[in-house]
């Protein structure tokens, strides 16, 4: 037979093997039949080490080809899934804000267990969590049972020492949040399974995910300096004026990156179920409110863009603007004719709502689109809530909406339309991701570049000047602009607007001076239902949200560069003209 007959296949060689063990065998009995057992002997330790070192031959060659050509890694379906795991989530410059730690799940198997009241009373006095129900029927089940979960190494080790029978461990992954209550809105929070449930947790969770698998960290678009300063000002507000809730948001109007988002009351994400659904709502994303006057900028705006006003075009504030039987009235009436920086400063009711008249239905509504103001805010956050619109938009909502009543709509989406307005006129998303240095962002054009700048200005008048409803947001050297509203919320019970209930706000820009490429800066600052003091008067947005978003303003600018500079003061008032005092609509 020639070398290219022969076949090695499994039949050839079991009769190999076969062949083998007969000699061996015979060997044996050879040995026997001589008389000489010490050959018998040797001959029997020769098979076992050859079968041994066989053994120890196929293992290796086993463990050289998984090391060598195992496809784990590979991403085909080899490699060991991610499970639970979920990457970290940290602020912009890379400060924790949420991470998986190991932690353990206790279980007991009552089969083992030598004393169930021993048992039953080290684990009672060392989980003060654990419930003695949870623990009657984990002692009682018959079966190995998950008693609890989430225990530290430090607490699992001191139980573990204490050497009970029955009761074992099991690594788990657990999400913790290290700064508690501190962003808990926008970073929101994961269930037991690595599901993210609210905020960046849900709204990220796949990049989250995904990130655990190359052990990286995910970067938020929030500055930890800037929220501290959003959060213990806009904390400091629901102290004094006590409001049911309040909301706090900062942008980079260039980027749309969220820098700062805080909403009250607040909770803690590492025990979420320990509040209440109010608490854990975002009332910057999923809160909708009648905004009031922040909204005669957007009509202030359209306005200007649409070339039926500039700022020394006159309004009659001398009297109500009547639409159909309903009169349209000024909170501080002037009882003058106004121009439209004048109007914006007085925060004019009459002024703008014979500004909206002059742009009609059709056009308010489509600039109000082009604004973002009749969707839900663009935003990862699936929080994002939708507005309530008009119907009909027809001449009686536009007089209304053009002062920012009969329209609801959540800080962000204001928030979103005024970073617009004051980039240079490009409407941006939002976003909560830290965006690469040197990112230039677009968006479809909203006004033109002269609209924005000329915006910029008069928003600057209504703080700079003393006349101006804004005024206590003023900042030395910083050139701080704005728009008071306070909005009076409907009452059902009585079916009309209640005069005690109100949204009182502050949308803020900083600097105004400068290019329209300058570094720039919006604050939102709103409490839903402030109470009146003893010192304050009427709660209105310029006594209880524009001084808190100077203050925020104060702190954050050393912060993002923002270098103090000559003060500006657009359109300051004749010199004859008194201050009267000024408020906003009611």
């Amino acid at each position: 037979m020639s070398l290219g007959q022969l076949s090695f296949g499994p039949s050839w060689f079991s009769r190999r093997l076969a062949g083998m063990m007969w000699r061996f065998e015979h060997a044996f009995e050879r040995a026997r039949a001589s008389g000489r057992a010490e050959d018998d002997t040797r001959i029997r330790i020769f098979f076992v080490l050859i079968l041994f070192s066989l053994g120890f031959v196929v293992l290796a060659i086993g463990a050289t080809r998984a090391a060598l050509f195992s496809k784990a890694g590979e991403g085909d379906g080899y490699s060991t899934p991610i499970g639970a795991a979920r990457a970290d989530l940290v602020d912009r410059n890379g400060q924790m804000l949420a991470a998986d730690l190991l932690h353990y799940g206790l279980y007991i198997d009552p089969r083992e267990i030598w004393d169930a009241g021993e048992t039953r009373r080290v684990l009672a006095a060392n989980l003060p969590d654990l419930t003695p129900e949870r623990l009657e029927k984990a002692l009682r089940a018959g079966r190995r049972t998950f008693v609890i979960g989430g225990l530290t190494p430090e607490v699992r080790a001191q139980i573990h020492d204490l050497g009970l029978p029955g009761v074992s461990f099991e690594p788990e992954q657990k999400r913790v949040y290290p700064l508690g209550y501190t962003a808990a809105h926008l970073v929101g929070f994961a269930d037991t399974g690595g599901q993210g449930l609210a905020g960046a947790e849900a709204a990220l969770n796949q990049e989250v995910r995904e990130a655990a698998a190359s052990n990286g960290a995910v970067p938020l678009s929030i500055d930890l300096r800037i929220q501290a300063a959003l959060e213990d000002e806009l904390y400091k507000a629901t102290a004094q004026f006590h409001p049911k809730g309040a909301a706090g948001v900062v942008v980079n109007v260039h980027t749309g990156e969220i820098l700062g988002l805080a909403s009250f009351p607040t909770y803690d994400p590492n025990k979420p179920g320990a509040y209440s659904l109010s608490a854990r709502q975002n009332r910057a994303a999923n809160a909708i409110y009648e905004m009031g006057s922040t909204f005669k900028g957007f009509t202030i705006a359209t306005g200007l863009d649409l070339g039926i006003a500039t700022p020394t075009s006159t309004f009659d504030a001398t009297h109500p603007f009547m639409v159909g039987n309903r009169p349209i009235t000024d909170y501080h009436a002037t009882h003058a004719v106004l121009t439209l920086v004048e109007v914006f400063q007085h925060s004019s009711n009459i002024g703008t709502a014979r500004l909206g008249e002059s742009i009609g239905p059709e056009r308010l509504h489509a600039y109000f689109d082009k604004f973002g103001l009749t969707q839900p805010a663009k935003t990862e956050l699936l929080e994002s809530a939708r507005p309530l619109t008009p119907r009909i938009w027809n001449e009686d909502a536009i007089a209304s909406t053009s002062f920012g009543h009969g329209i609801n709509v959540t800080p962000l989406a204001v928030a979103r339309a005024y970073s617009g307005l004051m980039n240079g006129g490009e409407l941006l998303p939002l976003t909560i991701k830290k965006l690469p240095a040197g990112t230039v962002v677009h968006g479809p054009r909203m006004v033109s570049e002269q609209t924005a700048l000329t915006l910029l200005q008069i928003m600057r008048s209504n703080v700079s000047c003393t006349c101006g409803s804004g005024k206590s947001a003023n900042i030395p050297g910083l050139n701080v602009g704005g728009k008071t509203g306070t909005g009076e919320k409907w009452d059902p019970a009585i079916k009309h607007y209640s005069n005690t209930r109100q949204v009182s706000s502050f949308a803020a820009v900083f600097p105004t001076d400068g290019p329209l490429t300058a570094p720039r800066y919006f604050v939102l600052v709103l409490l839903d239902e402030p109470q009146r003091t003893a010192t304050s008067g009427d709660p209105t947005g310029g006594i209880v949200a524009a001084p808190a978003a100077g203050r925020v303003i104060e702190r954050i600018a050393p912060i993002l560069g923002i270098q103090k500079r000559a003060e500006t003061n657009p359109f300051p008032p004749p010199d004859s003209q008194a201050a009267p005092d000024v408020g906003e609509e009611h």
